[in-house]
């Protein structure tokens, strides 16, 4: 029997992306932390447990090593949503069969990786269950597994579900290992569970397979934010369930006072905290009880950050399609869902006497195409729900269109990617007519020119620019003028607009320190005016740049005065 205190252990992240579950960095889902928390509790020393990213591997070949000497080589991934990735590049098939060759120990596999596998991690396909070459694959819950095997002398387990109280312990003795990841403790965002499974059963949805929503109490979770604050982590997303509004009730009505807990919970314990954000809310509970809602709408805008973002599956707007799928709430319910989120949570917060920050809690509408019933029809319909949501000075945080992923115990493995291949073409040209229709003037309202975006990390280079987003759910990307040091973090302020990114410039943006592109930048100048700001300097105050050039300048402009000046 193998003594679990003589155990090394390599956790490999491959990254997860599910309808109610993300964890792509800067992001770390729950896996690998609920799974070294496990192997604790077992009795594997925290000392024992390596954490490493599939990234890390791909970077650093030395890394590998720690794969293939592990007694015990657990690996966590697995795509049921496809998706479109920057801070990291989720684990494919064939990388995964190569962890399984080189670790010389006993080898694990789990996470959403067991409902199914494609040729690679994209959309418009359909899945089978793979071994990929695993001694051992999880079929119930992997840190369960984790725990079980380790118990067992590494000789086997039962694919078991793991329950609330072995799940409000794991997240707390698993919690050092954020500590082991690359983006560890600037740039890393911890999602966080507060439950899983799903009252409704649409089609395609893997969320179902876990049954029923099942809570953790708001203790467990907060003693979960206590743990990840203590290790240093300051950025949160309640993100890992189908519909954090129905949080604590009964699956499907909203509990007000639950959510208080939760959220004030929270505070509590990281009063320091810089994100808490949340994912998935479900329109049809807005609609069905309205009045509940909006008070568990105004909790979270209490006590959120600001660019929150609730998404809602709407999926369809054709009819035809929701009767086929089962989809639970219509065009017209999602609008009044959405009504009601911008009435109640979309105000913006003010900074220094001024409103110019993202709205509070906006909604965000998931869009799903190749799925049963789909028509041409279809297309045109989610284009006039858009509008119609546009055209009603309503605001929405993203649209984001998808194809479907068919996964085996869903109703869409019938019929597999067929209807998204047979659409491909219309569906191209439709998300193209929705980004230039809809996303740009949309983003217009939501971030218009000035809106303050405090502490955006700056990721990459791209054509004399660098690109970097905010911490937080489904981040704007942002275009600066220049090539700045990466991995810094900045103020900007919103300057223009793209389809799903925005540009800006440094806020505050000193006129007598600028760069001919940042000033080039502003709003109303353009380079001819730029250039004569440049060849004026310095200014006393930007009232006096203002006054030189004919046009009122932004109020986050500053004239600070040259450094060696009296």
């Amino acid at each position: 029997m193998t003594d679990p205190a003589t155990l090394d252990v390599t956790l490999v992240d491959g990254y997860v992306d599910e309808p109610a579950h993300f964890g792509v960095p800067p992001y770390i889902s729950t896996y690998p932390r609920f799974t070294a928390g496990a192997l604790v509790d077992a009795g594997v020393p925290e000392e024992n447990v390596t954490y490493h990213t599939i990234d890390e591997l791909r970077d650093e070949r030395n890394k590998w090593r720690d794969v293939a000497q592990a007694d015990l080589m657990i690996y966590l991934g697995g795509m049921t949503v496809p998706g479109k990735y920057v801070g990291g590049t989720p684990a494919e098939p064939d990388e995964v069969r190569e962890l399984a060759w080189v670790a010389e120990g006993t080898s694990l596999m789990g996470g959403p990786v067991k409902f199914g596998v494609g040729e690679e991690n994209a959309g418009g396909q359909a899945t089978e269950r793979k071994d990929l070459d695993f001694e051992f694959v999880a079929k119930g819950d992997v840190e369960a597994a984790a725990h079980d095997l380790v118990s067992n002398g590494l000789e086997g387990f039962g694919n078991r579900m793991r329950d609330v109280e072995e799940v409000t312990r794991w997240a707390r003795d698993g919690a050092f290992v954020v500590e082991q990841h690359p983006n560890h403790p600037d740039y890393l965002i911890c999602e966080l569970e507060t439950s899983r499974g799903c009252a409704y059963r649409c089609s395609f949805c893997t969320e179902p397979l876990y049954g029923n929503p099942d809570f953790r109490r708001p203790e467990s979770v907060v003693s979960e934010v206590d743990a990840l604050a203590d290790r240093g982590v300051k950025h949160f997303r309640l993100g890992r369930q189908a519909d954090l509004l129905a949080y604590g009730g009964d699956g499907e009505a909203p509990n007000p006072d639950a959510l208080r807990d939760l959220y004030g919970g929270i505070r509590d314990v990281a009063p320091d905290l810089e994100t808490l954000h949340l994912d998935n809310i479900n329109p049809i509970t807005i609609v069905r009880w309205p009045e509940k809602s909006r008070e568990g709408l105004r909790i979270i805008a209490e006590h959120n950050t600001p660019g929150d973002t609730a998404a809602f599956g709407l999926e369809s707007a054709d009819p035809v399609v929701q009767e086929q799928n089962d989809l639970n709430v219509t065009a017209d319910e999602c609008f009044r869902a959405v009504e009601i989120v911008n009435e109640e949570a979309g105000w913006r917060p003010e900074d220094g006497g001024n409103a110019n920050r993202l709205p509070k809690l906006l909604p965000g509408i998931n869009l799903l195409h190749g799925l049963h019933g789909e028509r041409e029809k279809t297309f045109e319909l989610n284009k006039e729900f858009l509008h119609r949501v546009y055209d009603a000075d309503l605001m929405l945080r993203r649209v984001n269109i998808r194809q479907v992923m068919a996964f085996d115990g869903t109703e869409m493995s019938s019929t597999g990617a067929q209807i998204a291949d047979d659409h491909k073409k219309l569906f191209k040209e439709y998300k193209t007519e929705v980004r230039e229709e809809i996303d740009n003037p949309m983003l217009q309202r939501v971030a218009p020119a000035g809106t303050l975006l405090p502490d955006v990390h700056l990721e990459y280079h791209q054509d004399g620019k660098t690109f970097g987003r905010q911490l937080g759910t489904y981040p704007l990307l942002v275009a600066v003028p220049g090539e700045r040091d990466l991995g810094s973090v900045t103020d900007i302020a919103v300057t223009d607009h793209g389809y799903r990114s925005v540009s800006g410039v440094p806020a505050p943006l000193d006129l007598n320190a600028a760069s001919m592109d940042e000033l080039a930048a502003l709003p109303g100048l353009g380079d001819q005016r730029a250039g004569t700001l440049v060849v004026n300097r310095p200014y006393e105050s930007p009232a006096e740049a203002s006054d030189a050039l004919g046009v009122e300048l932004p109020g986050f402009a500053t004239a600070r005065a040259p450094e060696g000046a009296d």
